[in-house]
């Protein structure tokens, strides 16, 4: 089974599209788009909202670190960074 997302700005010329691929396919309605390929769809008044927050909670579920304390920043603020003072690697592998 696949799945096939059919959106635009006509709504007749999607529903006689959708009336097409139905009698061509026997296709399956499943309504207004909530989530396709890891993305969660909202919709409100202004358009369409894409996330991928489920998506994310998923792999840092499989991770094992859903438990894990969160951070504001990533790095100290202001911190200095400063140029390596060690020679490249010759074979970084």
């Amino acid at each position: 089974m696949d799945d096939i997302v059919l959106i635009g700005n006509d709504s007749e010329l999607c529903a006689g599209f959708q009336a097409y691929l139905d009698k061509c396919f026997h296709i399956k309605d499943l309504g207004h788009l909530k989530y396709f390929l890891g993305i969660e769809v909202a919709r409100n008044p202004q358009g369409l909202f894409l996330c991928r927050c489920k998506y994310a909670l998923e792999i840092i579920n499989e991770c094992g670190l859903l438990g894990s304390r969160s951070i504001d920043f990533p790095i100290e603020m202001n911190h200095k960074l400063a140029l390596a003072s060690r020679k490249p690697l010759s074979n970084p592998t």
